[in-house]
């Protein structure tokens, strides 16, 4: 399978290869050389930032203390992903925006090579904000570079025999997932965001952010791993 961009890529990279357990600078350290070649080529690329373990530990820390409620989780997870997104920033500092996307239209279009986005709003995760800033950007697609290489149709982990997807609707994708948002949700794509890329007709790629092989051979409209949801 391969895939041809034309336009900005949008990125959303997940909290869970930037911040796993604690920042991870190796894969920051191959990220940032990885990404070199493509700027070099003249490509915008605009990253997503997830807050990953931040989020978790600070939601878990909270919730030992005291009731919380969604919306002060979400806020939680969305300072997480700002800290993060200022971390890519700054290592990208040279040739990035310096001001960080979170919230809707702060940014009519990326004029530097790279330009970094946080989360927005209670209600959503990162995976929205890259399909909403895809939309928003004339960007047919969003390339969620999270853990999972593909689309299944239940959890693999548990289903040893669950079938995956190169190629998926969203009519379909959506009922494999929840119907509503929740804090700490893990699905390929969030119900929001899902909601969105119907709505709008944008593409989500669906790839192991972790192999950057695989992700150049995207880049490169080469033969690559994952699933097109669209």
């Amino acid at each position: 399978m391969k895939y041809a961009f034309r336009n900005t890529v949008v990125v959303a990279l997940g909290g869970s290869i930037v911040h796993p357990d604690g920042i991870d600078v190796r894969f920051l350290k191959d990220f940032k050389k990885f990404i070199a070649p493509f700027l070099k080529k003249g490509m915008k690329f605009v990253f997503v930032i997830g807050g990953g373990t931040l989020s978790r530990r600070f939601q878990e820390a909270a919730e030992k203390v005291a009731k919380v409620a969604d919306e002060d989780k979400d806020w939680i997870g969305i300072h997480a992903t700002r800290l993060n997104a200022h971390l890519v920033r700054t290592i990208f500092r040279e040739v990035a925006d310096p001001v960080i996307i979170d919230i809707r239209g702060k940014i009519a279009r990326p004029e530097h090579p790279v330009t970094v986005a946080a989360g927005w709003r209670p209600g959503w995760s990162t995976d929205y904000v890259a399909m909403r800033i895809a939309a928003d950007f004339g960007a047919d697609e969003a390339v969620i570079a999270g853990k999972p290489a593909y689309v299944y149709d239940r959890d693999p982990g548990k289903y040893p025999n669950a079938k995956r997807f190169d190629e998926i609707g969203w009519a379909a994708y959506r009922k494999l997932i929840p119907a509503k948002w929740k804090p700490g949700l893990h699905a390929p794509v969030d119900p929001v965001g899902a909601k969105l890329g119907a709505s709008e007709r944008v593409k989500a790629i669906i790839i192991d952010g972790r192999n950057m092989k695989n992700f150049a051979a995207l880049l490169n409209g080469k033969e690559f791993k994952g699933t097109i949801i669209g």
